[in-house]
């Protein structure tokens, strides 16, 4: 299948990866002139604007943008749509606010221009073992590209979720999980490293990870980081977050839900930063996931 493909970062660039290797026909584009040049190394026609990918695409045209969230998505299809014509379609695979997913598909529908938003899961283990993809919007338009979420998913690893705004609404309540999650693992290791016992807590995490009912690929992704660094002594206790925990948060609130555990994870990743990285060992453990799964790296003066 043909489809353009914009921004290539850590995810996307994987991701045009794994759509070469079963032979989509690619159109890519980035402001980065090397990866332009880097996505031409495994079949993928880099070009050098967003007028000249979508020209070089047939109709009904399908554009993936896969770039930050928020003015960077936002200019980015804002420009798709003064070039892209009615029947094409825009998929958005980053990491949006629902709300500007349904605000931006009345937009686009009053030039008969379809939105697709995809919730996508998988960081930079991606490309070898899939992304999980949420998928919202038309239903048409979802079959539509099928082939292509085939292609990046794991079997099963794709669904249709619901209308415009509920890919994104799904991911954000899976990130929102995925902050407790982590920050259960980060105060239960932390207990054991400061218990008198000494334990070998890579053994440990390798050990859950056989039959526990707390295994789980973030513990897997914890014997990693583990394995390289034992006392996490070369990594930053200053977590970040992108913005998906924010957003469920709110939307609890808006909808007096009761969302206890994943609130104080936020607040919890707030105060790694109030001493800018000097935190306790469950802080470094947090950062050190984030870097096992995405790749962000870890926070540097």
């Amino acid at each position: 299948m043909e489809i353009g493909f914009v921004g290539l970062g850590k995810m996307g660039m994987n991701m045009v990866e794994r759509l070469r290797r079963d032979n989509h026909q690619i159109v890519a584009f980035d402001l980065d002139d090397a990866k332009r040049k880097e996505v031409s190394t495994f079949g993928a026609d880099g070009v050098n604007s967003l007028k000249e990918l979508v020209a070089r695409l047939k109709p009904p045209r399908g554009v993936w943008v896969m770039v930050p969230a928020g003015d960077p998505t936002e200019s980015t299809i804002n420009q798709l749509a003064e070039l892209l014509e009615p029947g094409d379609a825009i998929i958005d695979g980053g990491n949006t606010n629902f709300h500007d997913d349904i605000r931006r598909a009345a937009v686009l529908a009053a030039k008969r221009i379809h939105l697709v938003d995809v919730g996508t899961s998988g960081g930079i283990w991606g490309l070898k073992l899939g992304y999980c993809l949420m998928v919202g919007g038309e239903l048409e338009i979802f079959r539509r590209y099928q082939p292509i979420f085939e292609t990046l998913a794991p079997t099963e690893g794709y669904d249709h979720v619901g209308g415009h705004g509920a890919g994104h609404y799904v991911k954000m309540v899976h990130n929102g999980i995925e902050y407790g999650l982590m920050q259960a693992y980060a105060e239960g290791f932390e207990a054991m490293h400061k218990s008198d016992y000494k334990f070998d807590l890579t053994k440990i995490a390798n050990l859950w990870g056989q039959g526990s009912v707390v295994r789980s690929w973030l513990l897997e992704l914890t014997a990693n980081a583990l394995e390289k660094d034992p006392g996490l002594k070369q990594v930053r206790g200053y977590v970040e977050d992108s913005g998906e925990g924010r957003w469920a948060v709110q939307d609890a609130i808006d909808k007096n839900i009761s969302m206890p555990v994943i609130t104080m994870a936020l607040f919890a990743r707030f105060r790694s930063r109030a001493d800018k990285g000097e935190g306790t060992f469950g802080e470094k453990l947090l950062a050190a996931l984030r870097d096992e799964f995405g790749g962000h790296g870890f926070f540097k003066e």
